[in-house]
């Protein structure tokens, strides 16, 4: 007869084991349930997407459930280990592997794939073949640029061209856009378009970051979608820098955001009336977007912000200044051209703010940077500059730099 106690006991020293001590389906640290049909130790919220694939996973919690002599025998033959080698044989590279915080169409997907049409056994290349083709289409729901309503558009991903086209009819001979691979970045975006499958992809068009929000009703299409891009991504890569191996090349396909959200502003003297905008810090390119409000089409403006080594630092303002506006978390950004002055409505958004600026200003410059910098100053019309510190700079470019003025 199963001793309660003393299984579970092992089955607490087994979670603690490597491999077992983070859930293997999204990593997170200390997962208290097993699957004790696959063998393997997941978080308590992807036990709950277990739970709907009753024909070929069953849970149980490792503290609080009975366990037979013979299931907690398996769990000591099997593990997280033996089960992602088997589960996790065939994963491409370029295919997204979610993690903790991630949303909850991309973990649903990743474990459907996985265990319900168990698309990385190499039992059936069915499923990862349509990546490898020429071209990828999809028919998704696309929000229109100029108003709230979402049309359906078909969508093409080449890898002869590296683009991604739009149309607008299924009979349309001229794609309404025809977007390159070469800035393109897509995350998904649930909360901020309102649906839990929503995806944002952004580009560069002459020069302004371009939005796209689009989503489909069926949670696979979607993420097949992104994963496609992803894929067309990773060959453009691979093509533009043919020395490098996919390790090296995998961060750079997409990327979130580090920190969104409302911040009011003032422009460059400090005495004109502070605005409500919705600012995008993306650390990748080191710029700091700003619109209307989260479902923009075009940003506003942009600033670059450099590193510590160039005079970049952030820090608490009093926010007392001429035309103060509604909020009085204020956040100072030290550049080399000016002082740029952002409020915040609570003081929990103040310290993200900071601890995300300072994130970005502490990575060093990358050869990247530089080129991208230098291109936002050829872009942007010519104006005067006061620098406070030249020598802090290597170059001209190194300024702040906006499309607009703040």
């Amino acid at each position: 007869m199963a001793s309660q106690s003393r299984n579970n006991k092992i089955l607490l020293d087994l979670v603690q084991q490597p491999g077992n001590n983070q859930c293997a389906d999204c990593a997170a640290p200390e997962p208290d349930w097993a699957s004790y049909t696959l063998g393997m130790f997941v978080c308590l919220n992807c036990s709950g997407m277990h739970r709907h694939l009753s024909a070929v996973s069953k849970v149980k919690s490792i503290r609080l459930d009975y366990w037979e002599d013979s299931l907690v025998q398996f769990m000591q033959e099997r593990g997280n280990s033996v089960a992602k080698a088997f589960f996790e044989k065939c994963v491409p590279a370029f295919y997204y592997r979610p993690q903790q915080h991630d949303c909850i169409v991309l973990k649903e997907q990743w474990i459907r794939a996985k265990y319900e049409r168990r698309e990385f056994t190499g039992e059936n290349s069915e499923f990862l073949q349509t990546y490898n083709f020429d071209l990828f289409e999809s028919t998704l729901w696309k929000k229109g640029r100029d108003n709230k309503q979402f049309l359906k558009r078909i969508f093409v991903l080449s890898q002869k061209d590296f683009t991604l086209r739009y149309f607008t009819k299924e009979d349309s001979k001229v794609a309404k856009a025809v977007i390159s691979m070469k800035d393109l970045n897509a995350y998904f975006q649930p909360q901020k378009i309102g649906h839990p499958h929503g995806l944002q992809i952004s580009y560069l068009e002459d020069e302004r970051t371009r939005n796209l929000f689009v989503y489909h009703e069926n949670g696979q299409v979607i993420v097949s979608f992104f994963n496609a891009i992803r894929a067309t991504r990773l060959a453009y890569l691979l093509k533009k820098h043919p020395t490098l191996q996919h390790i090296d090349l995998i961060p750079q396909i997409t990327n979130h955001c580090l920190k969104e959200g409302y911040m009011e502003k003032t422009g460059p003297t400090q005495r004109e009336p502070f605005k409500k905008r919705w600012f995008t810090l993306c650390s990748v390119n080191r710029k700091l977007l700003y619109c209307k409000s989260p479902l923009d089409a075009t940003d506003l403006g942009a600033v670059f912000i450099g590193s510590q080594d160039h005079g970049y630092s952030v820090s608490e303002s009093s926010g007392r200044c001429t035309r103060s506006g509604r909020w009085h978390c204020g956040i100072a950004m030290e550049t080399p051209s000016r002082q740029f002055v952002f409020m915040c409505e609570q003081e929990q958004e103040r310290r993200e703010w900071m601890e995300a600026f300072r994130k970005v200003i502490a990575q060093p410059m990358t050869p990247e940077d530089y080129a991208s910098t230098m291109t936002l100053f050829q872009q942007t019309p010519c104006r005067a500059f006061q620098i406070k510190d030249a020598s802090s700079l290597p170059t001209l470019f190194l300024v702040s730099l906006q499309m607009k003025p703040l």
